[in-house]
């Protein structure tokens, strides 16, 4: 559903809310073996997520990647997917379709919105602070 990118991006972003909720800023070397990503895929995609105020980065001995605790509770997971992915996820036929629309649908397109619909729901709730609550908890696992 998702692109490699993306999917990339979001487990970036979840290890880096992670350790930011410990006190922590993270190396990109660090990054790319927690998500099993190579570094300059990795450096890629968080230029993006940086570029578009998702998460933050500073230079130097002491610095690295890091959510400000602040915003843990206000990015949502709609944000990454947008910034990487843009919009197609929640606007694109399911069967690639041009001319697909309310008007003209294809077979798929009353349920595939539907779909469309609840998965943007979703992203547009589910906040970092959520997600690193659920990895606090041991609920959830981040690495295979």
């Amino acid at each position: 559903m998702f692109s490699k990118s993306c999917e990339y991006g979001i487990r970036a972003a979840i290890f880096i809310a992670e350790e930011s909720s410990k006190g922590r800023k993270t190396g990109i070397k660090e990054i790319a073996a927690q998500i099993d990503s190579p570094e300059a895929f990795t450096a890629k995609i968080l230029q993006t997520l940086v570029k578009h105020q998702i998460i933050t980065s500073t230079k130097g001995p002491s610095g690295g990647f890091y959510i400000p605790a602040e915003s843990l509770s206000e990015i949502k997971l709609v944000e990454i997917v947008s910034a990487i992915d843009g919009d197609a996820v929640f606007k694109n036929c399911a069967l690639g379709l041009d001319t697909c629309s309310e008007d003209s649908p294809c077979p798929l397109h009353n349920e595939f919105k539907r779909i469309r619909d609840e998965l943007e729901t979703m992203l547009r709730s589910v906040s970092f602070e959520d997600l690193t609550a659920k990895l606090h908890s041991k609920q959830t696992f981040l690495k295979r």
